[in-house]
């Protein structure tokens, strides 16, 4: 069991090594998945600090995942943008895959903005598709939660009931429509991966109200909620999930499709953030 002692002290000697670097105070935090690799370009950026040169941080181990923070401005809004995820899958300690998230919140960011490349579950998504998450299920992966409560962090029982805030699922709805970018919305359903989900899990997350499936996301804003952030997601649907046509999976079909969305989805995360 991982001591929360451990955890809070980790958590800010991570911030104490950024610190060294920059005193850049973001207000909105986003996590770039597939298919917005390139949003650095959308960035005045102002410093980057490496994964790897912050001691004892996790450093993702998956193609198409760079590894570091940007700081910089989206319009006249200061951001701290994860370029590059680590997940449960690659082996880490659940409490390294909140990590970054947490390490964010110290860093002064109230919004968390999360953003995947999911496989859609909901028959009327086609890939190439964006879906705005309302709400998500988490299915066989670990609460990042479970253990000794931080109590510096927040409340040892913190309330689900609107994990995705309203006020900024509104903003990204409005904003998609202002753009004319076609955006779903519905349920985000987190398993552990690395194996895709076989034809019979699609189906029972579809009976469960599942719209999209990922291997990321809702252990973060579990984390994020805990301390107090609001929270938003939007998800790429790069796939069909499986059982739902007849082409096996690969994740270099998954990389493939979440590029070719992906100057519509840095458009419609660059507007929001600008009115975040």
């Amino acid at each position: 069991m991982t001591d929360s002692k451990m955890i809070y002290e980790k958590v800010n000697n991570c911030v104490a090594a950024i610190r060294k670097v920059t005193d850049f105070k973001p207000r909105v935090a986003i996590t770039l998945g597939s298919g917005l690799g390139n949003y650095a370009d959308q960035i005045d950026i102002k410093c980057e600090v490496s994964y790897s040169d912050i001691p004892g941080f996790p450093v993702s181990t998956v193609p198409g995942h760079a590894g570091k923070f940007i700081f910089g401005y989206v319009g006249d809004v200061p951001v701290v943008c994860m370029k590059g995820r680590v997940h449960f899958y690659e082996g880490y300690d659940i409490t390294d895959v909140v990590l970054p998230a947490r390490v964010m919140r110290q860093l002064g960011a109230e919004i968390l903005f999360l953003t995947n490349a999911a496989g859609g579950v909901n028959y009327n998504f086609n890939a190439g598709e964006l879906m705005l998450i309302t709400d998500h299920i988490a299915v066989f992966v670990r609460n990042p939660l479970i253990g000794p409560n931080v109590e510096e962090f927040g409340t040892r029982f913190p309330d689900m009931s609107e994990v995705y805030d309203k006020e900024l699922r509104d903003i990204i709805y409005n904003t998609a429509v202002e753009n004319k970018i076609p955006l779903k919305m519905g349920v985000y359903t987190q398993l552990t991966g690395p194996s895709f989900e076989s034809p019979a899990e699609i189906k029972m997350l579809r009976t469960l109200g599942t719209d999209a499936v990922g291997m990321s996301t809702v252990v973060e804003a579990i984390a994020a909620r805990h301390m107090g952030m609001r929270v938003c997601g939007v998800s790429c649907i790069s796939n069909m999930a499986a059982g739902m046509l007849a082409e096996p999976l690969s994740h270099e079909d998954v990389q493939k499709a979440a590029d070719i969305v992906g100057p519509m989805f840095e458009k419609l995360v660059t507007e929001c953030v600008k009115k975040f």
